[in-house]
């Protein structure tokens, strides 16, 4: 089975906790604080490995959770720092942050790389708050947490050359011609469920890769039939060639399943009709074919003169090894790697960046007779902060006093004795800015 689509959990591992300790050496007097800082947490990092065509291995995992950084130790030593958990994507993924929607990665060459959750800091262990007036502190702070996402991985088929028309038009067929590739093949709709990609060998030691992609049918860029499902992967190829029944066995007109299968990619993505194109006019060894195929290329000309129509019978290979000589020579005539300009989906996704805000601000609300704080800062010191200490308390009371959090408690009718309640942390108010 063939997975284009996955939506996967990923977090960064937690930083190691600082160290509280002090050097106990027997001739080393009034030694000091000796605890270390904690390391730091292991990244989730994405990377392209050219081996990968599908997206299949994250239907069964779909979490990735790396490994927290050391704690840190005593004699001043550093925690040791987590190693990064390295996942492997195929080429041609787009990484989506699946909240707000903003496009972390687009990955398309091998070795390539994202940093998809990054790992927490390290906490800082009790030599970091040494001062000159507290020269043995009993403070360290706890490992920060890693990121955590859910992200949405999309494959877009890497391909130099698509293949595109309706179903049953004979591109399965003529990828099994040029390629090693073997496509299943039948005389029925959708025999091509999933995109089959094929190395095809020109001859004159030139090569390319190319993609039999799935069948289209109008109503495509609303997503109808395999919809979306096809015309995403159009997108990564550098030329097209679309196939058309030149003998029109289904009995459709030739012409106008050319006109339709353009009409649903531009509706798409207009970018993607300003494509290199040539039409592959199949079935010629079909008696009805030599008959449509010039009226075809007169009705073609008058709308499109800079696509050139190949007459090709994948059945007795008519044609074909022309239609591989100027496939090449017009891939070698435009850069290796067409700009991808989403205008379909990827654009409408919106991108949210980071606004600093006043990071002393703070509320106070009354929860029956408790007082509940809620300042980012605060909840942030007490995740970090190790408030086991007589230090660490006395560090949150500078902190709230300085923020006004106490004067705003008294105008609010906070007394001696009254429990204020900051996240999961509960105390009583004392007055004279104490906190026990």
């Amino acid at each position: 089975m063939f997975v284009d689509k996955a939506k996967v959990y990923v977090k960064g591992g937690d930083g190691g906790d600082g160290l509280i300790a002090f050097r106990r050496e027997k001739y080393v007097p009034e030694g000091g604080p000796a605890g270390g800082d904690g390391g730091k947490g292991g990244d989730v990092i994405f990377r392209v490995d050219e081996g990968l065509r599908t997206l299949m291995d994250f239907r069964y995992q779909k979490h990735f959770k790396a490994k927290r950084g050391e704690k840190g130790r005593n004699k001043s030593q550093h925690g040791a720092n987590a190693e990064s958990m390295i996942v492997r994507i195929p080429p041609g993924t787009i990484l989506t942050d699946d909240d707000t929607g903003e496009v972390i990665g687009d990955l398309t060459r091998h070795g390539q790389q994202v940093v998809v959750a990054r790992g927490g800091r390290g906490g800082r262990g009790n030599i970091r708050f040494a001062t000159p007036n507290n020269p043995a502190p009993e403070l360290a702070e706890n490992g920060e947490e890693g990121e955590e996402r859910y992200v949405t991985m999309e494959l877009k088929v890497m391909a130099d050359v698509g293949l595109v028309g309706f179903p049953s038009v004979g591109k399965s067929t003529l990828l099994s011609v040029v390629s090693a590739a073997q496509p299943k093949i039948g005389a029925y709709h959708f025999t091509t469920i999933t995109p089959n990609l094929g190395m095809v060998e020109v001859g004159d030691g030139r090569n390319f890769v190319m993609a039999d992609l799935p069948g289209l049918i109008e109503g495509a860029h609303e997503g109808v039939g395999l919809g979306h499902e096809f015309l995403r992967h159009v997108e990564r190829t550098r030329v097209i060639i679309h196939v058309v029944d030149m003998a029109g066995t289904e009995g459709r007109d030739p012409f106008e399943d050319w006109q339709k299968i353009n009409d649903e990619i531009r509706l798409y993505n207009p970018v993607l009709i300003e494509r290199p194109q040539i039409v592959a006019a199949n079935k010629m060894d079909m008696p009805e074919a030599e008959e449509y195929l010039a009226a075809f290329k007169e009705k073609v000309k008058e709308i499109r003169p800079d696509i050139e129509v190949m007459p090709i019978s994948s059945l007795t290979r008519q044609g074909i090894q022309e239609l591989l000589y100027r496939t090449i020579d017009v891939l070698e005539s435009i850069p290796d790697e067409p700009a991808i300009e989403e205008v379909s989906e990827v654009s409408e996704r919106k991108v949210y960046k980071f606004k600093a805000q006043n990071d002393n601000s703070f509320t106070v609300t009354r929860d029956n007779e408790m007082y509940v704080v809620h300042s980012e800062r605060i909840e942030r010191m007490l995740k970090r902060m190790q408030m086991n200490s007589h230090d660490a308390i006395l560090k949150l009371a500078r902190t709230m006093r300085h923020m006004g959090i106490d004067e705003e408690l008294r105008k609010r009718g906070a007394t001696e004795g009254t429990i204020v309640r900051i996240g999961d942390f509960e105390f009583e108010f004392v007055e004279g800015s104490s906190y026990y």
